[in-house]
């Protein structure tokens, strides 16, 4: 895939589309890396909040220590962080009505 074929471009629907709206929306994911994490920790300050992600790689129980290898971290100011939040919810809802509610255990 060439880094052309890698730009995405996306416009405002019509019916999204007002006089505030005009702008055109292009994703560029020519430099964006994939990275899996099944641990998330958050952090804040009144300034900005600290979204810490990595992957813990211990599979066995009733172990003494468990090391989570942290491998990104996204520093996000609060306004971006509830619009984050929003987004995740109606996610998170609309996954839940195809598949079904997801369950979490008690201590997570």
């Amino acid at each position: 895939m060439s880094k052309q074929d890698s730009k995405k471009n996306f416009a405002v629907t019509p019916e999204e589309k007002t006089e505030q709206t005009s702008v055109q929306l292009r994703w560029d994911d020519s430099k964006m890396k994939s990275t899996y994490a099944n641990v998330c920790n958050v952090n804040s300050t009144r300034e900005e909040m600290t979204l810490l992600f990595g992957t813990n790689q211990a599979w066995q129980t009733g172990q003494s220590e468990l090391v989570v290898e942290l491998t990104n971290r996204v520093i996000l100011n609060p306004f971006a962080a509830k619009r984050l939040l929003i987004v995740l919810g109606n996610v998170v809802k609309e996954y839940e009505k195809r598949y079904g509610e997801l369950k979490l255990e008690a201590n997570e």
